[in-house]
């Protein structure tokens, strides 16, 4: 519908609105308004080299935060690195409540970022000081299951499961939201990786890249 259309800066291009515009408004709902990133927090990012997490990685680091982020191979734990991860972690190969214990001396962390679901969620609620939040925003290895409550107790810790259909569906927010992020773009505050431009007829090969989780960037379709 027309009243969700949001005009495109002339400043930026097609393709980089195209490849992160949905991604930084998810990232400005987790960081800014779910749970507000402050300087000297020290947050968790799993999946950190995903689409969503290498957003997430930068505009935390502006706000202020130290970063932790998990990863699947020595070589995204490289390339976190360079987008500002302070500390990344090869789940592969390392255990990362060990690692986010280790790293903040057995506080813990107030919020974690967890995108992947059913592999990382109850490893995520041990990740977390007291009073902390588990924000679980995607499943990419699958629904996170059911646990009883009580689990939550002893350190009074919170678990949302949030959309961001719910957290744009006001136009103010979406206006504020697309403006904050764009006003990052144009400044160049973060770094937008294209991997592959494919024509429409090829989508098919699209989806098969991203499954395929080699890439570092956005996969583009055009007409």
């Amino acid at each position: 519908p027309a009243e969700r259309l949001i005009r495109i800066p002339d400043a930026l291009g097609d393709e980089l609105v195209a490849a992160s515009y949905l991604r930084g408004l998810t990232c400005h709902y987790l960081l800014k308004r779910l749970y507000v990133v402050k300087p000297g927090d020290t947050v968790l990012v799993h999946a950190a080299a995903g689409g969503v997490g290498q957003l997430m990685v930068q505009w935390a680091r502006r706000l202020g935060a130290t970063v932790i982020g998990t990863v699947g191979s020595d070589a995204k734990a490289e390339f976190v690195r360079g987008l500002g991860c302070d500390h990344a972690i090869v789940y592969t190969r390392q255990d990362f409540v060990e690692e986010v214990r280790r790293i903040t001396d057995g506080e813990g962390v107030p919020v974690v970022y967890d995108s992947v679901g059913a592999d990382t969620f109850m490893g995520s609620l041990d990740c977390l000081r007291p009073m902390g939040i588990a924000i679980n925003y995607g499943t990419a290895s699958g629904q996170v299951p059911p646990f009883p409550l009580q689990r939550l107790h002893s350190k009074s810790l919170s678990v949302c499961r949030p959309t961001l259909r719910t957290w744009i569906a006001a136009r103010g927010d979406l206006e504020t939201a697309s403006r904050e992020f764009f006003e990052l773009l144009a400044d160049k505050a973060l770094r937008i990786d294209i991997a592959a431009k494919l024509p429409l007829r090829e989508a098919a090969q699209a989806h098969a890249l991203i499954e395929g989780r080699t890439l570092n960037g956005a996969v583009l379709l055009e007409p």
